[in-house]
């Protein structure tokens, strides 16, 4: 994992416009039905059938859903369904350092221990795509 966050990509990350899609959005919708279509193809069964743990699914430069509400002690799992390129998880705002990449069928897992929110990016594609997410971690 890398430790350091530069104070400028910090800087740019908070005059960024915020999440500039939602959930709601028709386009988003049918992008996140396709992912959940190859994440079905992909492990044999829906995201929401994952045992312990919630899934979001990157694809396509985009999370789905890009807005999460989990628990306190909710492990949440990234899982890369793209067909070619790699992703990584982070979050300045609530402190959390950026993950190693992850590659198409890879995941990675962060678990959230204490009640914040705030946005979680892909390391590499939050600038150019903005591929940006917002988690809240609730009592």
């Amino acid at each position: 994992m890398k430790s350091a966050f530069p104070l400028a990509v910090l800087a740019a990350l908070l005059a960024a416009p915020a999440l500039a899609n939602d959930d709601t959005d028709d386009e988003t919708a049918a992008l996140c039905a396709e992912a959940e279509e190859r994440y079905v193809a992909l492990f044999g069964a829906p995201s929401a059938e994952a045992e312990g743990v919630t899934v979001v699914l990157t694809y396509e430069y985009n999370f789905c859903p890009r807005e999460l509400t989990v628990p306190i002690g909710t492990t949440v799992r990234w899982v890369n369904v793209d067909k070619r390129t790699s992703h990584s998880v982070l979050s300045p705002a609530m402190g959390i350092p950026e993950t190693d990449r992850f590659f198409p069928e890879e995941s990675v897992e962060l678990t959230f221990l204490t009640e914040d929110a705030g946005e979680y990016l892909c390391g590499p594609h939050w600038e150019t795509q903005n591929m940006i997410g917002m988690i809240t971690v609730q009592p």
